[in-house]
Parts: C-alpha cells; sequence; structure tokens
C-alpha cells in the first residue's frame, strides 16, 4: 500500500488562482457523492515550510467529494515565503474566495493537517470567517507555544514567526489559537496516540485552554493515519466532519471504533 503522501488520485476538476504569487491557487473538486450543500476547505501542513505542498491531499480530498462535500484545498506562501503575515493573508482571502463564488455553498467546514491544522484553528477564532459551521484539526499544532518549547520540526514555529515569543509576544499571542478563546463555531481536534511527529499533548494543551473545543483522541493512530482514507482512523475524521456539517447526521457507532472523547 503506497503512503498517503505519495499516493496517486484523480486530478482536481478545477484549479483556480486567488492572487498574483505562484502559491496562491487552490483546486476544487465537485462532490462525487449526493451533495451536502457544504464546501470542505482542507489545509495541508507540513511545519509551514515550503517543502511540503497540497500535493499529499488528493486521495483525502477525494473521500470528502466522495461524501458529498464540494472540496477546495488551498496552496499558501510559507515560512520561506513571506513568513506568517502571508500566510494568514492567504487563508483569509481562500474563504473570502470560496463565499464569493456562487457555484460553491457557502457553509463551509475547515478541515487542517499538523500545521495546517494550526492555521484552521486561527482561522476559525477569526472574526471574519462567515460561513465557517465547523472546524477539525487533525494532529494539528494548535498551541503554538508549547510546539515552539518543544522544539517540533527543528525549530519550526520560531522559523515561522521569525521570532521567539520572549522577542515578539503580542505577536505569538495573536498567532496562537491556544491564546484565543473560543471560536464562534464548534472546533473538534483528533488526535493519534502513536503520533511521533506532533505529541498528543498538543492537543490535549489546546483544548484544555479553549474549553469550548472537543478532543477525540484514537489509539493507536500515528501523524499521517488522521489523513490517509485508507486507514481506520480516518472513519472518525470523515464522521467528525458529517456532524459539524450536519448536526443531526449523528456517527454511526462502528465509526467511532477506537476513538475516545477527551
Amino acid at each position: 500500500m503506497a503512503s498517503v503522501l505519495d499516493r496517486a488520485a484523480a486530478p482536481p476538476d478545477e484549479t483556480t488562482a486567488y492572487g498574483e504569487e505562484p502559491d496562491q491557487i487552490y483546486d476544487v473538486r465537485q462532490p462525487t457523492g449526493p451533495p451536502r450543500g457544504v464546501t470542505v476547505i482542507v489545509v495541508h501542513g507540513g511545519f509551514w515550510r515550503p517543502a511540503t505542498d497540497r500535493s499529499h491531499t488528493g486521495s483525502e480530498a477525494v473521500a470528502f467529494a466522495q461524501d458529498g462535500f464540494h472540496v477546495v484545498v488551498p496552496e499558501y506562501r510559507r515560512a520561506a515565503r513571506g513568513g506568517w503575515p502571508a500566510m494568514r493573508a492567504d487563508l483569509r482571502d481562500v474563504v473570502a474566495a470560496v463565499a464569493a463564488r456562487t457555484d460553491l455553498p457557502d457553509r463551509v467546514v475547515l478541515v487542517g493537517h499538523s500545521a495546517g491544522g494550526h492555521l484552521v484553528a486561527w482561522l476559525a477564532a477569526q472574526p471574519e470567517t462567515h460561513g465557517v459551521v465547523g472546524t477539525v484539526a487533525l494532529a494539528g499544532c494548535v498551541d503554538l507555544h508549547l510546539v515552539h518549547e518543544l522544539g517540533l520540526g527543528a525549530g519550526a514555529a520560531e522559523a515561522l514567526m521569525g521570532s521567539t515569543p520572549e522577542k515578539d509576544p503580542a505577536g505569538w499571542e495573536q498567532a496562537d489559537p491556544a491564546r484565543l478563546g473560543g471560536p464562534p463555531a464548534p472546533v473538534v481536534a483528533i488526535h493519534g496516540t502513536r503520533d511521533e511527529h506532533v505529541p498528543l499533548s498538543i492537543s490535549q494543551s489546546y483544548t484544555a485552554a479553549v474549553p469550548s473545543t472537543r478532543l477525540r483522541v484514537i489509539d493507536g493512530a500515528d501523524h499521517f493515519d488522521v489523513i490517509d482514507p485508507q486507514s481506520a482512523a480516518f472513519a472518525i475524521v470523515r464522521a467528525a466532519v458529517s456532524e459539524l456539517a450536519d448536526p443531526t447526521d449523528l456517527a454511526d457507532p462502528a465509526d467511532l471504533a477506537g476513538g475516545r472523547e477527551r
């Protein structure tokens, strides 16, 4: 079985620019299952560095399209290409671009993995992200200060911010989802117990700091199981996205096997 990082997927239905820079583009996939009337925006990770792009999200995006969602997968400028100011502007512009389109549903669920989990959790707390009905952070770097303290990604948080929390306390506070208070729409953090890239303690710290959020722990899942449709863990992710898209769409207990709320 090919790793989700290099597994081939069918090309998107469309790739569109939302800015003038090469990284300011997004892919669109139309639903292949019965349409749900919700757009899922999938934000990739990679410790905010240019070495990782959206190419590995194909099978994940296909799975959400099969579930009836319109799917948008943005690229964005990363740490060496504008840093945090450019990155946060790009994510805001993507949400605005989706909202401006009449062929994409206005109701949005944000899904982000790893560094992308940080980005969607941050975006969920911003006042201009109207239309967002829920957010799912998968193995997310959702407590930026703790990511820095643990030295994850060989100093990835410091490279993102271009400074340390001691040198720019206000900037770090404004960039850290764990310091921004409760978002207006529900946030679910999903994390595996075997994650060796971003430890479970990051999501535990975030959900403790922001009590309105929920944490779903997946026993035995690693960092990439949560974005791999061929993994049993991904059934829990699909269920969480579906419930946020439609709170009356309660998950089948079989889909939640191996996961637990904390």
